[in-house]
Parts: structure tokens; C-alpha cells; sequence
């Protein structure tokens, strides 16, 4: 990932809703959004096997201030006509945003397991997530922790949505294959107490289906 920063999203949306969530995505939002001073890329995911439609939305940014930045948050207090239309679409919205706390391996995986935490790790990430990229076809792994303060601003946005849900950490793992980033959990579910376990085993995967650098954005 580039920079320190990051901001991570997941939402669900309905059959009838996913083209014109979809043209949204594409054609505006993740425009706007890598358009603004700090962001750096936007990486797009769809939950693999999963009865409901979920994506996943990665943001890289320079640093944890960008959450809290004031161009972003006038953007957030802006919504488009499109994004007013959007929004309230959205059905199991999570987000949250912060600092990259450590990161191994290069580059970055078609698939990921993006695993929600409710604490910040008690666990050695640093050597945990050097571990999981050394596993075969596993890109890389890396622990992201969510600024708080800065996630929960109420915006404009933020109003159009019921019931957002946040995270206090992030472990992901990228990988080349299903079964390799598969494998990867597996490792770090066997240091886990029993009832964090089952979180890992329900965990679904995300296939990258759309990127923007910034420097692809028309100047």
C-alpha cells in the first residue's frame, strides 16, 4: 500500500441496486474521492460465495490525518445527487480509517481476507504479519488500526446511512488464490482463543474488481 494511511469500507447492496451502484463507483465516486489532497489509490472488492452482494472499498491515503482532513470532510458534507441517491441504498455499512501500523511483503494480491478486530492486537503484529507473507502465494499481510475520533465525525453522509458499524483493527492478507489466502487464515486462527475462531472460519474472501491510482485521474 502506498503511503501511512488507509480507509476501509464495506457495504451491501441490493440485486436490483448493483448497476447503478456499480456506474456510481466507477464513474464518480472513487474519482472524487482519489481526487481529494492525501488520498492515493482506491482499490474496489467483491465478497466471494456470499448469499448478499458485499463489497469491499480500500483507500490508501499519505497519513491518518486525511480522515479527519478538512477537503475530505467537505466532500462528506457535499454529497452529489448520485451519491444522495446511493447512500441510503447501502445495507451493512462499516468503516473506518487510521494508520497503517505494520505491513510485510510487496505488492498487492487479486484476492483478500480483510478480518475486522475489536481491539487493537495484543498479539506481536509486526512478526505475525512477516510470518503470513512468507506463506506460499500469500502478497503480502498487513495490521491497519482505525482512529476513532477521526472515523466517528458526523457528516452529511454519514446521516443518509442507518445503523454504520466501525472496527477498532484490520489484518489483511492478500494473495494470488482462494486457497492461499484460505491457508493463511487458517494460520493465524490456530493462535486465537475458540471463540474468535469461528469469526475467521465464516471470514468470506474479496476479488479485486476495480482500481484507481491517482495517477490515472484526467489532469
Amino acid at each position: 500500500m502506498q503511503g501511512a494511511g488507509y480507509l476501509a469500507i464495506w457495504s451491501d447492496i441490493s440485486p436490483a441496486d448493483e448497476t447503478d451502484w456499480a456506474h456510481w463507483i466507477m464513474r464518480e465516486h472513487a474519482a472524487e474521492r482519489v481526487g481529494i489532497r492525501g488520498f492515493l489509490a482506491c482499490r474496489i472488492f467483491r465478497a466471494i460465495g456470499t448469499a448478499a452482494i458485499r463489497y469491499f472499498i480500500l483507500y490508501e491515503l499519505d497519513d491518518e490525518n486525511v480522515v479527519d482532513g478538512a477537503e475530505y470532510l467537505a466532500r462528506l458534507n457535499a454529497p452529489t445527487p448520485w451519491s444522495q441517491r446511493i447512500m441510503p441504498r447501502l445495507g451493512n455499512f462499516a468503516r473506518g480509517g487510521g494508520r497503517i501500523r505494520t505491513s510485510a511483503g510487496l505488492g498487492q494480491g487479486g484476492i483478500v481476507a480483510p478480518l475486522r478486530l475489536d481491539a487493537a492486537p495484543a498479539w506481536d503484529a509486526a512478526n505475525m504479519t512477516a510470518e503470513l507473507a512468507h506463506l506460499d502465494r500469500i502478497v503480502a499481510a498487513r495490521v491497519l488500526l482505525t482512529d476513532v475520533a477521526k472515523t466517528s465525525i458526523k457528516t452529511s453522509e454519514k446521516g443518509m446511512r442507518s445503523n454504520d458499524g466501525s472496527f477498532a483493527a484490520l489484518l489483511l492478507i492478500e494473495g494470488l488464490d482462494e486457497a492461499a489466502v484460505r491457508a493463511a487464515l487458517h494460520r493465524f486462527r490456530a493462535g486465537l482463543p475458540a471463540d474468535d475462531q469461528t469469526t475467521i472460519d465464516t471470514l468470506p474472501l474479496y476479488r479485486l474488481a476495480f482500481s484507481l491510482p491517482k495517477r490515472l485521474l484526467p489532469d
